[in-house]
């Protein structure tokens, strides 16, 4: 028998335990139940795969970066993310072969934030304090 009908039955008797259901209730939870327990494990499975043939440096585009531990796309991937897969910034980029110095934030965001500090002179400011 397939193991996802297997976990599926476990959820459904747990189910019939607590509330009377008919027989046909039953098989189509049953039903239900192992397709989707069978997809989750189909998602899980190809999101190992997507982890493994990704090219870390294209994660970083032109308007947005996106983060390889989940898939999700930012602006800037901060440490504030990275800490709820329980990484650094420098642990992330050790993991995913990028290196020490790569900013993990967009490059047209990182383009613009440098123009505006040297129109900003900050390094002038300071020699005259």
């Amino acid at each position: 028998m397939d193991d996802y009908i297997i976990e599926a039955l476990a959820i459904v008797k747990a189910q019939a335990s607590t509330r009377a259901m008919t027989e046909d209730e039953i098989t189509s939870m049953v039903k239900k139940l192992s397709h989707n327990i069978r997809a989750i494990a189909t998602c899980s499975q190809q999101a190992e795969e997507f982890q493994t043939d990704v090219d870390a440096t294209k994660s970083i585009k032109e308007k947005s970066v996106s983060c390889l531990e989940c898939g999700k796309t930012f602006k800037i991937l901060s440490a504030r993310h990275l800490a709820i897969h329980g990484l650094t910034a420098e642990e992330y980029k050790e993991k995913w072969g990028l290196k020490q110095k790569t900013p993990l934030i967009a490059k047209a965001l990182l383009r613009e934030r440098r123009k505006k500090m040297k129109e900003m002179r900050l390094w002038e400011r300071r020699k005259k304090a």
